[in-house]
């Protein structure tokens, strides 16, 4: 919770990078932090629902799939520069080529 000047005072050490405090504070804005985790014993429930959607087109989702260990490093450059899009798995085939 925020309140007033109360908590910009007390840091110590003073933040670096951008601080969203006070633009929560003068709008009565809310932020929550939601984990994945906290709901572990839904995943199922979550899984089923959400194959559910992709089968009928409300959640839809991109992925670029690159073929083999040798694309690693580049797909790995591929993400600090931004030119995936969605994610960006790498399919590892033993013993054959796909």
């Amino acid at each position: 919770m925020i309140c007033g000047t109360g908590a910009l005072s007390t840091r110590d050490p003073w933040p670096q990078g951008p601080r969203v405090e006070r633009h929560l504070l003068v709008r009565r804005a809310r932020m929550e932090g939601l984990l994945v985790f906290d709901y572990a014993e839904r995943r199922e429930e979550a899984a089923a629902r959400l194959a559910a959607w992709v089968r009928t087109g409300r959640l839809a989702y991109r992925e670029d799939i690159l073929h083999g260990m040798e694309r690693a490093p580049g797909a790995i450059a591929r993400l600090y520069r931004g030119e995936n899009s969605g994610k960006l798995p790498i399919r590892l085939v033993h013993g054959a080529t796909r």
